[in-house]
């Protein structure tokens, strides 16, 4: 009779890792929850009861109203500007050999490795330079500022799309044009429904990314406008009441949910 033995040490020690990767993410999101419900007036601890008019004060906060319509403004058009730009970036990558193949992913997944801080300067000095030499201006405009929130969006859209490519057999692409359909027939009526899962969630992957960004923004906002998260950042400089919580269950809250449907189109925890 064969036994199983017992776990390895190193066992434990990985699932100890886990649990407290999981804690250290879930735990202060359910904080940020729980303080919204707070009638206190000041966050503090224990609560004196619960409430739910600090989401009623958060949405007739214009404040809160104008960054939160620029943030999904924006948000929609870098996530659909990525979409057009990923869709054949991820074409070339998935289904070519060509020198530089390796380069230009490594291009255009470099938002990723890149500090926003960082990424956001160096975004508008090029904005200025620009604006120096061409006058066309694009810092402190919503088309720049959504311009830049599409190099945020890019390499998830990148990411989702070439993992939807590489489940999809390329003799079904060769069977259509073997058949006399043109390439960009074969496209439309071939790839373009096989991905259109990857392309769906590329969108609302790109949308969480750029609606959640902070730092870009603040250095490419323009006078007068101030995204969501900003907003945010500027309410607690002078208060410290459950509102600002209010508006963070709000903000997860939505992410949450274009999570869930992003998940529901491509499964996220074989592709990141």
């Amino acid at each position: 009779m064969i036994t199983a033995g017992k776990p390895h040490p190193s066992r434990w020690i990985y699932l100890g890792f886990v649990w407290m990767t999981l804690l250290l993410v879930f735990v202060p999101l359910a904080t940020t929850v729980w303080v919204a419900f707070f009638s206190n007036k000041l966050v503090s601890f224990p609560p004196e009861g619960y409430t739910v008019s600090w989401f009623a004060q958060a949405l007739t906060l214009e404040a809160f109203r104008n960054g939160f319509l620029l943030s999904f403004q924006v948000a929609v058009g870098a996530s659909l500007v990525a979409v057009c730009l990923g869709v054949p970036a991820a074409l070339a990558i998935a289904r070519h050999r060509f020198p530089g193949r390796e380069l230009i992913n490594t291009i255009l997944m470099s938002p990723l490795m890149i500090p926003a801080i960082v990424a956001g300067t160096a975004i508008y000095i090029f904005y200025i330079e620009v604006q120096i030499r061409s006058d066309v201006q694009f810092a402190a405009t919503v088309y720049g500022l959504m311009l830049a929130h599409t190099l945020i969006a890019i390499p998830w859209v990148l990411r989702l799309l070439v993992a939807s490519l590489s489940g999809i057999d390329p003799a079904i692409e060769e069977a259509s044009l073997s058949l006399g359909a043109s390439r960009i027939t074969t496209f439309v009526r071939v790839t373009l429904p096989l991905i259109r899962p990857g392309i769906t969630a590329g969108v609302l992957f790109g949308f969480i990314a750029s609606f959640g960004d902070l730092e870009k923004s603040l250095l490419l906002v323009g006078p007068g406008r101030i995204t969501l998260p900003i907003a945010m950042v500027n309410y607690l400089e002078y208060r410290a009441d459950p509102t600002i919580m209010a508006v963070a269950t709000i903000q997860v809250l939505i992410i949450a949910i274009a999570l869930i449907i992003s998940d529901r189109f491509v499964r996220l925890g074989r592709t990141f």
